[in-house]
């Protein structure tokens, strides 16, 4: 099959990497100091987990679930040099109204599974928002110092809402995974449109349930990779089984310029709960994606995840073996 290929190639040679194993012949490979963040990692935690990386400076940023000690949802923020050790703020993100009509929500219920991209001349972070309900929480920063919080992208109930890296076809493109209030037994993935990422429309759906380890719901998980096979979209799939809901994922192809129209999509999954760190925790048989790294030179990929609702895990994969293991395994 053809190289896929990086448009506007960033190199990352500090991207945290180990090589597959001998014995391997896994697409995605877990690191082996699994969990790289484990649940009390700062006093005031009692889990970790379902968080999103980005390179920034020298070494990179992120935004972290930090559920604390009384079980409250929030949003902290976290530095490395190297994207292993970790100097996770004891303290969530306090939230600067980006302008006085956004005080009302500043102060929200809960936030929880954020995603954080690079676009235009910012960080942007979308997140679970409490607003009389789950819903997608929008703000930005430009040195994970001060934290700027827009309107929120949509009514509730809404989930997993994922910012494409760039503008397409002049519009700001968001996926998200509209819900209900509780641990939502459905979902599928649509694709919205705005202007100025405060007023969205022309909603698109993208994906919905088949059959197995995506039977249940489904939700767009990192920021969508550009191919030039398409946008690569790493999403989770949830399949029910006797004990409760089993968290994989997976991989899609979306088309470059219409992202809700589905070029290939895999019907294996890519990786299952079966560490020990996946199968046991706060919510058993949990591998839930938020963030993936690449390095342009090499191809190589690290993949943050959150294990078991618990702690923060890494897996690594090629951009190529990825694509290729999409297109050969396609519905």
């Amino acid at each position: 099959m053809p190289r896929a290929t990086l448009p506007n190639t960033t190199t990352l040679p500090n991207l945290p990497w180990e090589e597959r194993p001998q014995t391997s012949s896994a697409v995605i490979w877990r690191s082996q100091r699994n969990p790289i963040i484990s649940h009390d990692h700062i006093p005031t935690s009692n889990s970790i987990f379902n968080s999103a990386v980005v390179p920034f400076k020298e070494g990179f940023a992120g935004v972290f679930r930090c559920d604390d000690k009384r079980r409250a949802m929030q949003l902290h923020v976290g530095r490395s040099p190297d994207g292993l050790s970790w100097a996770i703020e004891p303290t969530r993100i306090h939230w600067e109204p980006a302008d006085p009509q956004v005080g009302e929500i500043a102060s929200f219920e809960y936030g929880y599974d954020p995603r954080v991209v690079w676009l235009d001349d910012r960080y942007y972070i979308t997140w679970c928002n409490g607003y009389h309900g789950p819903t997608i929480g929008m703000g930005y920063t430009v040195d994970f110092e001060t934290f700027y919080q827009m309107e929120n992208a949509f009514l509730p109930f809404n989930r997993n809402g994922v910012l494409f890296p760039r503008r397409i076809n002049g519009k700001y493109v968001l996926l998200s995974r509209p819900s209900d209030n509780g641990h939502t037994p459905f979902g599928d993935i649509y694709c919205s449109e705005s202007p100025d990422l405060i007023h969205w429309g022309r909603h698109r759906h993208v994906m919905g349930t088949t059959t197995g380890w995506q039977s249940t719901k489904v939700g767009a998980g990192p920021v969508p990779i550009e191919t030039s096979e398409g946008w690569l979209l790493i999403y989770h799939g949830v399949l029910t089984s006797c004990n409760g809901f089993v968290y994989s994922f997976g991989a899609a192809l979306l088309d470059l310029d219409e992202p809700w129209r589905i070029l290939y999509r895999g019907e294996p999954y890519l990786l299952a709960p079966q560490a020990p760190y996946e199968r046991t925790g706060d919510v058993p048989n949990v591998a839930f994606p938020c963030a993936a790294l690449i390095d342009g030179a090499t191809g190589r990929i690290a993949i943050y995840y959150g294990g078991a609702d618990t702690v923060v895990c890494l897996a690594f994969a090629y951009l190529d073996e990825i694509v290729d293991f999409v297109k050969s395994n396609a519905l």
